[in-house]
């Protein structure tokens, strides 16, 4: 009897690492006109058109970054701003209030500055969550949502331990507290069906600071160039997102006298414009930071699925941009 052996063959899928293609196409004229009428909008208004200028700028910003030619789109409108911003100035107004009346009735200065600091320090877990939770709602791509998932009980509550860490250490653990808000935030943030991921590290972060801070002093300052250029590297470098079994990698290409032309000639084109040329510093830097940025992996981003929801208090985001925090 003879036994024939059928092979039957099982098709193995590779997931091949590709590219993806990180581009910004702002112009610095088109953003100069936005900013023009932003500015005489709001002065007409007595600033009561921010918000609806902030929205503004964030929309171009947002609608010139793309990602493998499909661009992002910011949905925030400045009604949803105006609401946020609204709460933000009556809580400074509180704030300052209670500054004023240490200062005049009771005599405290130090009491009163006290106050004053521990105030914004209160509101900050608060900002940076909501901050978040608002921003990546009202940003999509291709049409799939981002999102925040963080906790905010347990992100006020992390926060402040780090705080309290930071105090007690005479501020050796600043680079411990940044990098423990950059990783809690990064991790929680969702594209559609896809994670992200940080693996910064204080330790690594003081030591860079550490290095940069001594060599700048010894080069009188022409190493700070070089620094920035570590900072960079060390956020991008650090940067991960995962769909399953799939990712992408983060990589910077930055260099030290990219960032030296890129600062000294903002610096230049602002100062010989008496200010007028900062729309195309601002578009400059854009550019700089997406040309920077190489993204490799396996994720099918036709295979994204919508997972997000809508949030739209923008509170958070209002005063991180009221106190002037950069939440990227």
């Amino acid at each position: 009897m003879e036994t024939t052996l059928i092979e039957n063959p099982i098709a193995v899928t590779t997931n091949q690492p590709q590219q993806y293609r990180l581009e910004f196409f702002g112009k610095g004229s088109e953003y100069f006109t936005i900013m023009i009428v932003n500015w005489l909008l709001t002065l007409v208004t007595l600033g009561l058109y921010y918000p609806w200028a902030r929205a503004k700028k964030l929309r171009y910003v947002y609608g010139q970054t793309a990602l493998n030619n499909e661009r992002f789109h910011f949905a925030g409108t400045g009604k949803e701003m105006f609401r946020g911003f609204i709460k933000v100035v009556l809580f400074y107004i509180a704030i300052m209030v209670s500054y004023g009346v240490l200062l005049a009735f009771f005599k405290y200065p130090l009491l009163a500055v006290l106050f004053l600091y521990s105030a914004i320090l209160a509101i900050l877990p608060f900002a940076i969550h909501g901050s978040f939770r608002y921003r990546m709602s009202r940003t999509s791509h291709r049409g799939i949502r981002f999102g925040y998932r963080g906790d905010r009980k347990e992100f006020v509550k992390e926060f402040f331990k780090w705080v309290g860490l930071t105090v007690c250490t005479f501020g050796i653990y600043a680079a411990w507290l940044q990098m423990n808000i950059r990783k809690y935030t990064h991790e929680n943030i969702r594209y559609g069906d896809v994670t992200f991921s940080n693996n910064a590290k204080g330790e690594d972060y003081f030591i860079l600071n550490l290095k940069g801070y001594f060599l700048s002093l010894f080069t009188l300052g022409i190493y700070s160039f070089w620094w920035q250029r570590d900072i960079f590297n060390y956020y991008i470098n650090n940067m991960k997102m995962t769909k399953g079994d799939q990712y992408i990698k983060c990589s910077s290409t930055a260099t030290g006298e990219g960032f030296f032309g890129l600062i000294v000639g903002n610096f230049l084109i602002t100062m010989f414009t008496l200010g007028f040329g900062k729309a195309w510093a601002d578009m400059r830097t854009q550019r700089f930071i997406f040309n920077s940025i190489n993204l490799e992996g396996t994720i099918d981003i036709d295979k994204i699925h919508q997972t997000e929801e809508e949030y739209t208090n923008a509170f958070g985001d209002d005063a991180m941009d009221f106190f002037e925090i950069d939440i990227a």
